[in-house]
């Protein structure tokens, strides 16, 4: 029988200690917790038998050394040493499992019980190909790092010449493009060509310069979603002046652009990139959870959420491949997890080197800890499609996208593959932002307060009475006003950029 990963409590929490699975061997501490404390979870006495901190995980249950140590149901980590109730569990005495390639054996998932479909609608903009951005822009990228800053430059200039005919005007430079062999130079040309094609952009400019290996022409080429009509490109070496032919250009853009209007359309039209970075102890039990029921909600409505991150599904790889919805699908599944496993392998460095400081720090012990909680905003939909990087979305339903866990690199997949809402999950904040509008979803309520001009959204109210239906009503709304043209925060501050993910060597 398949075991699914609980997603929330059975029962509500306690006011210091949280947990998650009834055969879990921890709970998580609400708030700091003293040694000698005594504690209360789901009417068991536990007492704290050292200094806790908020986020950090405390024993309910022993465990000998060498035993697993259980976390949402399935196994965290390996004991060190005996745990005892009441002990601090974290990398002191809990360790990886983690090694390295392993075998999987595909069984058909379970019918999966699908909520009513949301009601409503969001305001969007249809691009002839069918379809629908969220924004209406004019982008402005480059084939290679050489002409990164004339790009910024000119959508400088555009914004100031061009404000209010549309959404604005960016520019989403990048060091690649050239030096570049392989399926390194195929990656940059696939994100800029994916990126080319978004339907949040009303207009694209792209800029070469002449002489790089990403050549324009062949970027063109590999692209064939474009819009003719919507875009413009030329190589700088061969104009006289690159920022008054790019202003006009762009103005051609605007001119059609601005005529675009907002029409009411269906959440099956979503794409909705799902994404954790700063991750926390409470990050897979209220961020991760919360979004993942988006996630449901998105695909139960016929739309496209895409979960992606791959080094951060090491150690949950069967909550995924357990719901993949055909053979062909686990497969595909099967290949991207262990194809970047041996990329790990092939560079001569550990699978489990994660989680980072900041997750440890924030009470994460071990990557499949770090992986459990991640992959819950995947929610409980089938699995229905695998892309590699560059890949665009195509069936509805949930998506597994190829791409590293860094932050920029995977939010600028999730963006080229077709999100035209980014779903960003953090226990300890980040200003950054990327091309589609991105939503950042507080773990805590503390990094809530301390950072409002980051946080769009608290998830940390399920920890003090809300219930997780009426926080995902909530955040459904905000997604769907998001959608419709609210500024997030990070589009507020002006944080846009793109980051590419390089394999290869540089000439």
């Amino acid at each position: 029988m398949t075991k699914t990963l609980m997603t929330e409590t059975t029962s509500a929490p306690s006011e210091s200690i949280h947990g998650v699975d009834p055969r879990d061997h921890v709970a998580t501490a609400l708030r700091d917790l003293a040694a000698g404390e005594t504690l209360n979870l789901h009417g068991v006495a536990i007492t704290a038998r050292a200094d806790i901190p908020k986020g950090h995980k405390i024993a309910v249950a022993a465990v000998a050394s060498g035993g697993d140590v259980l976390k949402y149901g399935w196994p965290i980590g390996r004991a060190t040493a005996d745990i005892a109730v009441g002990d601090h569990v974290h990398v002191h005495n809990v360790e990886t499992r983690l090694s390295g390639v392993e075998d999987f054996a595909y069984a058909a998932a379970a019918p999966a019980a699908h909520e009513a479909p949301p009601a409503g609608t969001f305001l969007g903009y249809r691009r002839r190909n069918g379809r629908v951005g969220t924004r209406n822009e004019i982008w402005v990228l480059c084939t290679v790092g050489c002409v990164a800053n004339t790009a910024r430059r000119i959508a400088e200039k555009a914004n100031a010449r061009f404000a209010g005919r549309v959404d604005g005007v960016f520019a989403f430079p990048h060091p690649f493009g050239c030096s570049q062999l392989g399926d390194d130079l195929t990656h940059t040309r696939k994100l800029i060509a994916g990126l080319a094609a978004h339907p949040n952009a009303g207009g694209v400019l792209i800029l070469g310069l002449g002489c790089e290996n990403n050549q324009l022409k062949a970027l063109l080429e590999s692209a064939p979603d474009l819009d003719p009509q919507r875009l413009r490109s030329f190589t700088t070496q061969m104009v006289e002046d690159e920022f008054e032919d790019g202003l006009a250009a762009i103005e051609a853009l605007v001119e059609i652009a601005e005529r675009d209007r907002r029409q009411p359309s269906p959440l099956s039209d979503l794409v909705v990139g799902l994404k954790c970075g700063g991750s926390d102890g409470f990050s897979g039990v209220t961020a991760n959870p919360l979004v993942g029921r988006i996630a449901d909600k998105v695909s139960d409505a016929g739309g496209t959420p895409v979960l992606t991150e791959i080094p951060e599904v090491f150690g949950a790889e069967q909550v995924l491949l357990s719901r993949a919805a055909s053979q062909d699908v686990f497969d595909g599944a099967v290949r991207v997890i262990d194809d970047f496993k041996r990329y790990f392998i092939d560079n001569h460095q550990p699978i489990y080197e994660n989680p980072s400081p900041g997750n440890i720090a924030g009470g994460i012990t071990t990557l499949e800890e770090k992986s459990l909680g991640a992959v819950q905003k995947g929610g409980r939909s089938p699995l229905a499609s695998v892309l590699r990087y560059g890949e665009r979305v195509g069936p509805h339903g949930l998506a597994l996208l190829e791409a590293p866990g860094n932050d920029a690199v995977s939010s600028t997949a999730l963006t080229a593959a077709g999100a035209t809402v980014i779903l960003f999950t953090t226990g300890r904040g980040t200003p950054l932002g990327f091309p589609a509008p991105t939503l950042k979803i507080a773990s805590n309520s503390a990094l809530a307060v301390r950072k409002p001009g980051w946080i769009d959204f608290d998830a940390g109210v399920v920890l003090s009475g809300q219930t997780m239906d009426a926080a995902a009503d909530s955040l459904m709304d905000l997604v769907v006003a998001t959608a419709s043209g609210q500024p997030t925060k990070a589009e507020l501050n002006g944080e846009r950029e793109i980051a590419i993910w390089k394999t290869g060597v540089t000439l």
